[in-house]
């Protein structure tokens, strides 16, 4: 395996300097849907209400757009809960997939202690409901404000997951992402639908996974992995996997040994990174999605991802497990945050600039 690893290590060195097999030979657009916002982070919109956003700020409130109107007064103002230094914040939002008929959602932030929340509302037309929080899970990141992971997203099975940073620090001082008792470093399902929700850990290795999807097509998981000093990964997990992965970290950073002649956590299955890109690339990797929408043919099927440091975007195809045609796109996006996909499976891009944008041709 570190054999394999090492080869595709020399591999992925070779093509650091362009990072791609060359531009997009059709260009694809990015259109502003949303502006003036401050410090967007995320954007999503419940199945039931295809032509809304619900932005996520940074600094504790979510927006929602009606149609091309942005409301003044926001769904949910958490300013006073949530601690914002470095990477810290209000992070993401899900909404149950239910949320038609239970009116329920999830909010992940760092409080002010600095651990990190997740909590459940409920809603009632474009207002959550203050006094209906109800706590979910609670995970101490005491010791930096950085390594938050941030991400909510129901996935395969109905299920709720969530990325965990590995406590932030360098290099994982205290070992955490690849301890199997601490919560750090983790990629967490957790089943909501019962009181208390029910959580387990289903990859681990991991350093801050900022943002990840699941192909809407086939279930299979897209993981972008932030990484110490020389890599930048995309991790990639088909559905039929049959449980716990190891994505590497401390012991790997991308295809390179990060520590070399220590082993990992033997439990479960070893992954390496489909992609990793060095420091000439980008420094922050954001996990994308794989476009099943409509209005951009020529993009379906391709996987999107970017480089919040640099705004370089990327696409590639996954075919039996491995990235094909992987290029860098012409279009580039300062301050890029997060992706998102609509319940039609279009693709938006948010920028911490202020502003959303959806994909277009």
């Amino acid at each position: 395996m570190k054999t394999l690893a090492l080869c595709a290590a020399v591999a992925a060195l070779a093509g650091l300097g362009a990072a791609a097999a060359g531009p997009a030979r059709k260009p694809y657009r990015l259109v502003p849907v949303a502006t003036g916002l401050k410090q967007p982070v995320y954007v999503t919109t419940p199945r039931s209400q295809p032509d809304n956003l619900y932005i996520v700020e940074k600094g504790g409130r979510i927006r929602v757009q009606v149609g091309k109107r942005l409301l003044p007064r926001p769904f949910l103002d958490l300013r006073g809960k949530v601690s914002t230094n470095a990477e810290q914040g209000l992070l993401s939002m899900a909404f149950h997939p239910q949320y038609r008929r239970n009116h329920r959602f999830f909010v992940y932030y760092t409080d002010r202690q600095y651990n990190l929340e997740i909590v459940e509302y409920r809603a009632r037309g474009y207002r959550a409901i203050p006094g209906s929080a109800r706590p979910v899970l609670r995970i101490d990141h005491t010791a930096t404000p950085n390594h938050n992971g941030g991400l909510l997203l129901f996935g395969p099975g109905g299920y709720l997951y969530t990325g965990i940073g590995d406590g932030g620090g360098v290099g994982d001082p205290e070992n955490d992402a690849q301890n199997l008792e601490s919560p750090l470093g983790k990629l967490l399902r957790l089943d909501v639908n019962v009181d208390p929700a029910r959580v387990e850990v289903v990859g681990y290795g991991l350093r801050n996974p900022w943002r990840f999807s699941f192909d809407r097509a086939n279930g299979d998981l897209y993981l972008g992995d932030v990484g110490q000093d020389s890599f930048e990964e995309i991790d990639y997990t088909p559905r039929r996997s049959p449980g716990l992965e190891n994505y590497g970290w401390h012991v790997w950073e991308g295809f390179s040994p990060y520590k070399p002649g220590e082993q990992p956590n033997p439990a479960g299955r070893l992954v390496f990174p489909i992609v990793a890109y060095g420091r000439l690339a980008g420094a922050t990797v954001v996990g994308g999605f794989v476009y099943r929408g409509k209005a951009v043919p020529a993009a379906r099927g391709r996987y999107f991802y970017g480089d919040f440091s640099s705004g370089r975007i990327w696409s590639l195809r996954v075919v039996h497990g491995s990235a094909v045609d992987r290029r860098r796109e012409l279009m580039s996006l300062p301050g890029l945050a997060s992706f998102s996909e609509s319940p039609r499976g279009e693709l938006y891009l948010v920028s911490l600039l202020g502003t959303v944008f959806r994909l277009s041709r």
